[in-house]
């Protein structure tokens, strides 16, 4: 199968839902040209501008207009940005979103995927660039997946939009341009499963989109210091796939959670608290987390290098845990 690079599959994969169902439509700032990045290029073209939306300049408004539209029977994809300004329609996502078929009895439902691009990457600076996961992994209802290459990207976004809830859908754009890797590639295990993409024997590395690249990349080093490292993508976020996870560290005796979001309250520590939790007895060290310091991404290219986690971070980590 040809290489694809990971922008093309999440456009191939929306304009081949939006061809089966008509109830499919676009909303964001941009889209009808392409959005920021050119995932949602092509798309008026083949629709038309009452299925691609151009809208104003307010997340607050588009959020409310897709849930609108979600309740009254469209399946809205909306583009935010970036995730920065997802914080300026929290209210619409979090309280109305989340909870309206909770709140309705099950008789409402809203069917709706929110597309954001967070990360570092490229110097952006401190409010374009944050990785906000943990805020939303504490919102009941909100589902929550993160692809790591092309061939997951089109299968989540695929799920995601025939889901009857809404589906916060992270996409990094240090991953938009980049061909899919035939590591990665194979059968979907579903929307809410992790994958090992990597079996091992020492330590269980738990991450999620661009850090498993730089998970694969340390993997690698690690096998010259006679270490062998199994490498769980988690893919969903919300619901956490624990089982894949558990099962793994009792394998292993080690775990090492890697995320790009700030380290203090990030979804590492969710995820090493459960470990704790279900897999104590089988733990030979203390679980560990990678993650990036407390402070705004820097805008420096320089510092923003210095900043984000990498293949580095993880393995002098590991190469600790180890002793």
């Amino acid at each position: 199968m040809a290489a694809q690079r990971y922008i093309d599959a999440l456009n191939q994969a929306m304009a081949q839902e939006m061809e089966k169902d008509p109830a499919i439509i676009v909303l964001g700032e941009d889209v009808a040209v392409g959005g920021p990045f050119g995932v949602t290029a092509g798309l008026v073209e083949k629709f038309g501008e009452k299925r691609v939306i151009n809208t104003p300049i307010s997340e607050d408004s588009i959020m409310g207009m897709a849930i609108g539209a979600a309740i009254a029977g469209k399946r809205p994809i909306i583009e935010i940005m970036f995730i920065d300004f997802l914080t300026l329609a929290m209210n619409q996502l979090v309280n109305h979103a989340a909870k309206l078929r909770y709140m309705s009895g099950g008789q409402l439902s809203v069917p709706m995927v929110i597309r954001v691009q967070q990360g570092a990457a490229g110097g952006w600076g401190a409010q374009h660039s944050q990785s906000l996961e943990s805020w939303f992994e504490h919102v009941p209802a909100l589902k929550m997946v993160a692809a790591s290459n092309a061939a997951d990207a089109a299968q989540l976004l695929t799920d995601s939009i025939r889901d009857e809830d809404p589906v916060l859908f992270l996409e990094h754009r240090g991953l938009y341009f980049r061909d899919d890797d035939p590591l990665l590639s194979g059968a979907s295990p579903g929307m809410q499963a992790a994958r090992i993409i990597r079996p091992g024997n020492d330590i269980t590395i738990v991450t999620y989109s661009k850090l498993v690249w730089d998970a694969m990349d340390a993997a690698a080093q690690l096998e010259k210091h006679g270490i062998s490292a199994e490498i769980i993508d988690l893919r969903s976020l919300v619901p956490l796939d624990m089982a894949t996870v558990i099962g793994s560290v009792k394998r292993t005796s080690r775990a090492l959670i890697a995320h790009e979001a700030v380290l203090s309250g990030g979804l590492g520590a969710e995820i090493a608290a459960r470990i704790q939790e279900e897999a104590f007895d089988w733990l030979d060290a203390p679980v560990s987390r990678v993650g990036a310091p407390f402070a705004p991404v820097p805008a420096s290219p320089v510092l923003e290098e210095a900043f984000v986690p990498n293949a580095k971070s993880i393995v002098e980590k590991v190469l600790r845990v180890m002793g």
